[in-house]
Formats: C-alpha cells, structure tokens, sequence
C-alpha cells in the first residue's frame, strides 16, 4: 500500500525497495520545497480563491487573501495578485475587471497606511473600501443599483473584511517553520474555513463525473474526524458544507451531508481508517437517498474517491498533522515531551545554582582559615615580638649583642615571658629570673609587652570571630545548595515502572469489584511509597483507606493509608486518590499556658511544626521580660524557625541563621529563648536544641529522663555554638517541655528540679493535655494562685502507629 512507503525501512539486499524509498523521499522533498520555500503553494490558494465566488456574485475572499499576503509576507504580495487575477479571469471578464478595480484600490489604500502603526486596525476597513467600491461602479454601469445590489455590495464588504481577520490566523499556519507546538481551537476553525474556501474556487470542475470540490471536501472531513474525533469532524463537515452550499445553492444538502458524516466518522475512529470511512459511506447514502434517489450513484462515486485518497494518505503525514490537534495521543505525547523537556532544563539549572552554592560554601571553609597549624602560631609570635622590639630594643646599646650574636636565645626568652603573659598571668619567676641576666632593659620590655599583649588578643579574637563567621556562612550556603539539590530531585521524579507490583494491584482490586481508570505508582522505597490512583464509583463510602489502603497494605507488606483524596459529587464520578506509606510513630501534643498576673498577652510562644519527610518539630520560644514586646521577640523568633525549617536546611544552621538575624535586626537588648525538639517519626529519635532554655523530661513509665544543654540565648551574641543533644524514644514514652516560669515558679522549693521530677513521677494519668493542665496548677498552686511569671508547658506522647483498618490478605504473592 501507498501509505506504507513513507514508513518502510529498507532491508539489507533489496536494492529496489531503497531506490523507490528513496525516490519517495526525493520526491516529497522536492515538493516540500516548491509549495511551501519557494510560496507556490500562495500562488495556488490566491488562483483559486480569485475563482471563488459565492451567491452567485459576492466574491469576498481574493482581496482578503491579498491583504493578509500583503501585511505577512509582503516580498510574494505582487505574483500572489497575478494569480488572483488570473483565476478570476478563468471564470469571467466581469469578474476579472472586478478583481483588477479592487486590487487598484486596495494598493492606493496600502500605500497611505503602510506607514502607521495601526494597519492591523485599517486592513479590515481598506479590504471592505477595496470590494464596496468597484462594484458600486460595476453596477452603475449595468443600472443595477436596486435595494438588492446595495445589500449585495455591504454583505460582501462585511465578509471580506471579517475574512482578513480569520485569514490572518490561519495563513501564517502555512508557513514552512511553524514553531508553535499546537493550535488553537480558533486557529482550527480559521483554516477550516480557509480549505473550505479555497474548494468554492474548484466548483465545476469535474473528474470522471465528480466534483472536485465535492471529493475535497469529503476527504478533508474523513482526514479531520480520524484526527480529531467527532468534534473536529462535525466542525469541518458544517463549515465546508455551509461554504459550498452558498456557492452552489442547490447543493445545500451537502452541508447535513458532511457534518453527520464528520459526526459518525468521528465517532468510529476507533475502528481505523476503515470506520471514519465506513461513518461517511453510511452518511452519504442516507442523506441522498433523502434528499433524492437519482443523487445517490454520482454523491457515491465521490464519496468512495474520497475514501480511496483517504485510505493511501500515509500515515506519517496523519501522525503530523495529529501533533497539532488537541487531545490526540499524538498532541499529548508532544506536549509531555515539551514539559519533561522544560521539566530537565529547570532541574539542570537549580543543579547548577546548588553547584555554585556548594562551591561558595568550600571557599568560606576551606582548610587553611579554619585551623591554626604552627606555622601560623609562629607568624603571630614573630609579629608581636617585632613590634616589642620596635619599640624597646630599636635604641638599646646591647641590641648588636642579643639580636645578631645571641638571636636565638633572646627570642626563646622573650617568647617564654610573652606565653606567660597570654595565659593571662605574671612572668614566672624562673622565666623572669632569666631574661633580668639576659637583657639589660627586661622591666621596660615586660611593660611594653603588657601593653600589646591586649591589642594581641584583640587581633586573636578578631581573626577567631572572622574564622566563625566564615564557617557560619559557608554552612548556610551548603543547606541552600544541599536544598536546592533535593528540589532538583524533585523537579526530576517521574513515574517509574513497577509492572509486576501493578499487576498484583490492578488484579486484587478487580477481584474486589474496583475498577481501576489509571494507576501510576511512583515510588516503592521502604517508607517512601507514592501511589496515585483514579477510579470510577457510583457513590463512594470510603473505600479508599477502608478497603483499598489495607489492600496496598498486605501487596506491598507496609502500612499504607490514603494521604489525599479528591471525590466527584456526582455518582459514577472519577475519584483520585493518593496512597503513601504511614508513619511509624505517631505523637499527641497538650499545651497549657498562663501569661504573668493571668493577663491575655503571654511572653511565651509555642508551634507544633510538621516539617514533612516524617519529621515532627515542638518549639518554644521565652521573649525577654513580659507583656507584648516579649511576644513579639519570642513570636518572631519561631516565624523564622519555621520558615527556615520548611526550606529543609538543617535544624542547627537554622537556628544559628536566626540568632545573625535578632542580633543584627536591632541595637535594642532584646533576645529570646530558643527549646526546640524535632521527633523522627520513622524511629522515635529525638534531636533536642535547646538555646537558652530550661531542661525538658522524658517519663518512661516510672523513670525519669532529664534532658539539658548549655547556651546562651539567641540574639545577645552574634557566633556561639549550637549543642545537640539526642535522645532514643520510645512507645508510650512522654515529653514534657516547659518555659522558665514553670521551672523557676514553684515558691519555697529549693531544688526545683527534684520537685519537677517528682511531680511528673506522681502522675496518674498519661494524656498529655491533661499533664499539661496539672503541671501548670500545681506550680500555681506553690504561689497561693498567683502568678509571677509566664508559664508554657508542652506535653507530648509517642505512640506506636496502630492502623485504623488492618491489612486485608487478598493477593497472596507480595511485591518485592
């Protein structure tokens, strides 16, 4: 067949296949570059569009055409208008004196407003000046200007000018380089009409008995349903039946002839080419045989040569013409390939920019900044001795004899006396006792030496905090670029296959009555499952964490549970559903709080943080002093703790992120107080920084846990280091975290932390809200019912996850 040779590969040995492919090529090619490079494929649609003529006298769409050619591609303008006037001469004189008047016009009106910057606005009303005004002199001619002649002359004007707008969308759709990867529904609809009126240029003529215009139309009504379905079909069958019917009235039966055809063939494409064709041949017959028996042989031989130049249209010009249509496989596949194509470059340059982050942070940290080797220690010794020297030894008498002759002796005791002082001590007595019998002038350079050592350690400091500093930044740049580096991971997920999991799924599912539209499983990695699922019910109890959660659960031996879900309202709706794998752990927090004097505004702050990657963060924040400056320092410091840490930089940079922050924001001594707990949810490890804060409890049946940790609070220095402090949870097991005022308030008590500790050994219940409410009253009710200071208590208790539906033993072989 004709449609196979585009797609054939030649084999080994057979020397004609590959010259006749080859041929083929060369002949498309060939063709290719006459119709569409060298603009022959303008000259024929201007040919044929000046033939075109509709009601027997309105011929709207050569001067359209020409204006369109003439603002797109202005270099073919002048032979596109000898070929108008060409094919308006092959149909008459009256016709071709018609179109020469019209294109003298429209160039008069061209070269006025070729200058401005609104020809896009004056080309409709230049097209409707350039059709009224010729045949308003044609008809004075003939003494035809009756009512009838003038509404004539308005249609065809109108026409005209609203066909330069629809020809200005699907002319440039023409073009050899189209670089748009798909049309427009408009666009769509404009080159219909554009191939519609090109055929009215084709009525009369004839092949054999069949019009042309008549085997045109059917063919492209059969290309456009097989490409685009019904909906494109019918389209194309209504607008090119409605275009032919008006320039051959009696042939309006056409118009339900190719819009039904259009419609069935549509609705068959899933048989082929034989079924569109098999939609118009059922049209044909039914539509003639009503219209008129006598029509049915020759609307017959049309149809059916139309169908043969359907059935050998090869199918790669199908496929590319399929690219631009929308919801064609074809048309998706396109755009997948254009989203993963954008989808690699946005992760290629987040790679790069975590690159450049990754490498900025190396610089800050590089090895020779960062420790102080002997060489290093030995400059600084020398830079301080010379300046001793430059001050004392410069005038000394004696400096030939200790500096040239004894230089190694005067600098091992002039060192000895300077580590003395930079311990923070007097000279030793021995060291003393030895640089007196060595240098004439010791008591005036142990002074001098005094004197620098405090600029020494100024500098030594200064270098330290600069060293600090360095490595702060060069940890912030490296959780930038180890995010930045996980987003590009993310940006990168695709589906992946899982056949054998799929099909264990899909079958489990049929033998329940589910019916799965489509599943797409992305990840399988222990803890990390990601299933999405669409599927069809005709009113939807659940079934998603009830049945098909404990389904998942027993296939893939890991607790799963439904973490979105999207139910249609209406019955047999598409439900999409979102399974993943359920956390180990699970935590219940309780939090009490009472502001000093029972007042409403609270110093503390509090936040329950879910940072994802099963990851559960417990913060709380003690502004300095009472009332609401003291919120407004505690509120912010736990605003920015929970923005950084949902960047995914890690918790210590984040906090040392924060204290650069308050320190800097404000010469004011305000600070805060930092207790933060971040819980694994996947093994109930728990990771403690506590800045500034008091200790926090951890009650293991009737042990208690003490937890604690030595910093400053956040915003009084700007560099101090961050202690972790880790801890082993486990089910059952209770945190307690508290604020200062709950430590601090219990009255007469001298070791508040025994008491703590015996308080919470005393407790009788394990609900943590509960907890909560008791510690807080019990520290109240040390001081009579008053309270001296704002009080939070965070109570929280890990469980073991127990899932709400148990697994469901359906498919006995599980996924690996």
């Amino acid at each position: 067949m004709i449609n196979s040779i585009p797609d054939y590969k030649p084999v080994g040995g057979h020397m004609q296949d590959r010259a006749l492919d080859k041929f083929v090529r060369k002949i498309a090619g060939t063709m290719t570059t006459i119709l569409l490079k060298k603009g022959w494929l303008f000259y024929i649609v201007g040919f044929l569009l000046g033939r075109a003529i509709i009601l027997s006298v309105v011929s709207p769409f050569a001067i359209a055409f020409l204006a369109t050619i003439w603002f797109i591609q202005r270099e073919k303008a002048a032979k596109s208008m000898l070929f108008v006037l060409g094919g308006a001469l092959t149909y008459s004189l009256t016709q071709g004196a018609f179109m020469a008047l019209s294109m003298i016009i429209f160039l008069f009106i061209a070269g006025l407003i070729k200058n401005t910057s609104k020809q896009k606005v004056l080309l409709p009303l230049a097209v409707f000046m350039s059709t009224a005004a010729p045949r308003v002199f044609l008809y004075s001619i003939s003494d035809k200007l009756s009512s009838y002649e003038w509404m004539l002359l308005v249609v065809e004007g109108v026409l005209g000018a609203v066909l330069v707008l629809i020809f200005m969308q699907s002319i440039p759709l023409l073009s050899p380089h189209r670089y748009k990867p798909a049309l427009k529904n408009e666009e769509i609809v404009c080159m219909i009409i554009l191939i519609a009126s090109i055929l009215t240029g084709t009525i009369g003529w004839e092949v054999y008995g069949a019009s042309v215009e008549q085997v045109f139309s059917r063919y492209f009504v059969l290309l456009l349903a097989f490409v685009g379905g019904a909906s494109i079909g019918s389209t194309v069958g209504v607008v090119a039946g409605l275009i032919l019917s008006l320039a051959n009235v009696a042939n309006l039966y056409q118009m339900s002839l190719l819009a039904f055809s259009g419609l069935l063939g549509g609705l068959l494409k899933e048989g082929g080419k034989a079924g569109v064709s098999a939609g118009l041949l059922v049209g044909t017959v039914m539509v003639a045989i009503y219209v008129d028996v006598a029509a049915v042989l020759p609307s017959l031989k049309e149809t059916l040569i139309a169908v043969m130049m359907f059935i050998v249209t090869p199918k790669s010009l199908i496929k590319k013409l399929s690219r631009y249509i929308p919801g064609t496989d074809e048309y998706t596949t396109e755009q997948e390939q254009y989203l993963q194509k954008v989808r690699n470059v946005t992760a290629k340059r987040v790679e790069q920019f975590s690159n450049v982050f990754e490498a900025l942070s190396n610089s800050f940290s590089s090895a020779e900044d960062m420790t102080e080797d002997e060489a290093a220690d030995r400059k600084e010794t020398d830079y301080f001795l010379s300046q001793v020297t430059e001050k004392t030894c410069q005038s000394c008498f004696m400096k030939e004899r200790c500096w040239q002759q004894q230089f190694d002796k005067t600098y091992s005791l002039m060192e000895d006396v300077k580590n003395d002082l930079e311990a923070g001590k007097e000279p030793g007595r021995q060291s003393m006792h030895n640089f007196e019998n060595h240098c004439v002038k010791s008591k005036k350079v142990v002074d001098v030496m005094k004197e620098e050592m405090s600029f020494f350690e100024a500098n030594k400091q200064l270098k330290k905090q600069v060293i600090e500093s360095k490595q702060f930044v060069a940890d912030q740049l490296q959780g930038v670029s180890d995010v930045m580096d996980d987003f590009a991971d993310e940006i990168l997920k695709e589906r992946k296959h899982h056949e054998k999991q799929e099909m264990q799924i899909m079958n489990a599912l049929h033998h329940m009555g589910i019916e799965v539209e489509k599943l797409d499983i992305y990840g399988l990695e222990k803890g990390n499952i990601d299933i999405e699922m669409t599927l069809s019910f005709y009113h939807y109890h659940g079934e998603g964490p009830k049945l098909i959660a404990p389904v998942l659960s027993d296939i893939l031996n890991e607790m799963i549970i439904v973490k979105h879900e999207e139910v249609s309202p209406f019955p047999n709706g598409y439900c999409q559903l979102v399974f993943g794998s359920a956390k180990e752990y699970v935590v219940e927090t309780g939090i009490a709080n009472a502001a000093k004097g029972g007042g409403l505004v609270s110093g503390d702050s509090y936040r329950t943080i879910e940072l994802g990657e099963g990851k559960h963060a417990l913060a709380i924040s003690d502004g300095m002093g009472n009332g609401q400056r003291a919120k407004e320092e505690s509120e912010e410091t736990l605003r920015l703790l929970q923005q950084i840490l949902h960047t995914g930089i890690p918790e210590k940079v984040a906090i040392k992120s924060i204290n650069s922050i308050l320190s800097l924001r404000t010469r004011d001594e305000m600070y805060a107080t930092l207790d933060l707990a971040v819980v694994n949810l996947h093994n109930a490890f728990v990771r403690f920084l506590k800045i500034g804060s008091t200790p926090s409890f951890i009650k293991r049946g009737d042990d208690i846990i003490k937890v604690e940790a030595s910093n400053l609070p956040m915003g009084i220095i700007q560099e101090f280091d961050v202690d972790i402090v880790s801890e082993q949870l486990k089910s059952e097991d209770i945190l307690i975290m508290m604020s200062d005022g709950i430590l601090d308030g219990p009255k007469h008590v001298e070791n508040t932390d025994i008491w703590i500790k015996r308080k919470i050994q005393e407790l009788q219940t394990d609900d943590p809200q509960a907890i909560a409410d008791i510690l807080l009253e019990e520290v109240v009710r040390t001081r009579s019912g008053a309270i001296e200071d704002d009080m939070t208590v965070v109570v929280t208790k890990v469980q073991k996850n127990s899932p709400q539906w148990v697994s469901v033993p359906i498919y006995s072989d599980k996924a690996q």
